[in-house]
């Protein structure tokens, strides 16, 4: 059993013993914490919460409905929704915060509880720890019976949500009627087999193929959008003669798309090419994480702008995001923050600007891949023992590689001309995770295998 407790969260596996997992007191005491934070910071006494469909969401909701009530907060439900539609929600709402019901792209016996402020912004790392210190205190007072918080319940921000995405003025919805694409989609059974299908209509989308798309919380395979998880709806592309098929994660923040001909067009391309369109017609500077693809650099310096790097972690990429005053930014993994809509990875967002994109491109998604600089990404994870000290690990990689340009700003990457290596403590999972970028799948996977072999010979010599 496991419980996290990071930027990303209060993640865990359900079941087990109290405080080795995400067990009804760990939820109840962190619910409680965070419910706190929100009175303490904002005086306001409402939180919005939406859930994705995993087996474990509708237990986990009825606890934290039941303790945000038992200390004087109203809760504003949506039931099954996905973490954009939250963001959206919580100022929409004038709520003091939101919290969602989902480890995103973990297995289904794991849940999670995603912490947002009043802005619908992930709550800071300094926030965070108040929080942690606020979930082991045990004097915590609660309402007494006149003082309950009420629930209401709200399943308009579906539409909502949609409406404010076709309300974006670089969604062109003309333009992707017009063009008559036939699209299969594979939303993990979880709820963009809801809000997926009922944005593409919204958008004229003409032919749709659902695969996946009961939100049951059965997930028929490892729920992150990669390309070894999508065979299935690669096949399907293929079979029904699509022109892309389209893959999001359980709770809808993350995006990527498969080509025509059944190729993968890559999760790392899916920020690449929305960032694209949206520079041709609004330039301006780019962030992306550490760990993501140089190619977004690319596009964003062929357009006269300037990229940021920013470390691992949504908070990070948006405070990156606001000091540079940047028009798009992202993660690798698929997700897609657009400020013009809100600060979030919002799926519904990128599939929006991405079909415009290839509307008024008139080209297939392999021959707009193809036009992109290729780079290609190897990831790799070692797990993590308890005994290992992860900080003096990566000091030694450090000094191996003292003379190749390196960043420490989060786990430590190093440079080698236009390839690079990427080491960094998983904020989500025990481990320590490897990526590495280069030229072609041999180069980046070497340099990659290259560093994962200097990392066991120094575990062995400080054994």
């Amino acid at each position: 059993m496991t419980l996290i407790k990071s930027i990303s969260g209060i993640r865990g596996t359900i079941g087990g013993i109290a405080g080795n997992g995400l067990t009804p007191p760990d939820i109840i005491k962190f619910t409680a914490a965070f419910g706190q934070w929100v009175i303490a910071n904002t005086g306001k006494k409402k939180i919005v919460i939406g859930r994705d469909a995993r087996i474990s969401g509708e237990m986990v909701r009825n606890l934290v409905v039941g303790t945000l009530q038992s200390i004087g907060i109203d809760v504003v439900d949506l039931g099954l929704s996905t973490t954009p539609t939250v963001e959206v929600a919580v100022p929409d709402e004038h709520a003091g915060g939101g919290i969602i019901l989902t480890a995103s792209h973990n297995p289904k016996q794991w849940n999670a509880l995603k912490l947002l402020n009043e802005k619908g912004e992930f709550i800071s790392d300094l926030d965070g720890q108040w929080i942690l210190t606020m979930a082991e205190k045990t004097d915590l007072e609660y309402a007494d019976v006149n003082d309950l918080g009420t629930v209401v319940y709200d399943d308009s921000y579906l539409q909502k949500h949609i409406n404010k995405v076709l309300a974006l003025p670089l969604v062109d919805v003309d333009a992707i009627r017009k063009a008559d694409f036939k699209v299969v989609i594979d939303c993990v059974n979880s709820s963009g087999g809801i809000f997926v299908p009922a944005l593409l209509k919204a958008l004229g989308v003409s032919t749709i193929h659902e695969l996946y798309c009961e939100p049951n919380g059965e997930f028929p395979h490892n729920p992150e959008p990669l390309a070894e998880n999508l065979i299935d709806l690669s096949r399907e592309v293929v079979s029904k003669k699509a022109d892309l098929g389209i893959a999001v994660d359980p709770d809808v923040d993350r995006l990527c798309f498969v080509c025509e001909d059944g190729s993968m067009f890559g999760e790392e391309y899916t920020l690449v090419a929305v960032s694209d369109y949206v520079l041709m017609h609004t330039p301006g500077n780019t962030v992306s994480n550490l760990s993501s693809t140089r190619a977004l650099r690319d596009v964003t310096e062929a357009a006269g702008c300037t990229y940021t790097a920013a470390a691992v972690g949504e908070v990070n990429v948006v405070n990156a995001m606001k000091e540079t005053h940047a028009i798009i930014g992202g993660e690798g993994n698929g997700g897609v923050i657009y400020p013009e809509s809100h600060y979030g990875r919002d799926a519904l967002v990128g599939i929006a600007l991405f079909l415009t994109h290839l509307a008024k491109k008139g080209q297939t998604v392999s021959v707009l891949r193809a036009s992109y600089p290729a780079y290609f990404i190897s990831k790799n994870k070692i797990t993590l023992t308890p005994e290992m000290d992860i900080d003096a690990l990566l000091a030694e990689v450090e000094k191996r590689y003292e003379k190749q340009p390196h960043s420490t700003i989060d786990g430590l990457k190093i440079e080698f001309d236009k390839q690079w290596v990427h080491l960094r403590k998983s904020n989500t999972e025990p481990i320590i995770r490897v990526y590495s970028e280069g030229s072609s799948e041999t180069i980046a996977e070497n340099l990659a295998q290259k560093i994962i072999s200097d990392i066991k010979e120094i575990l062995r010599l400080t054994e």
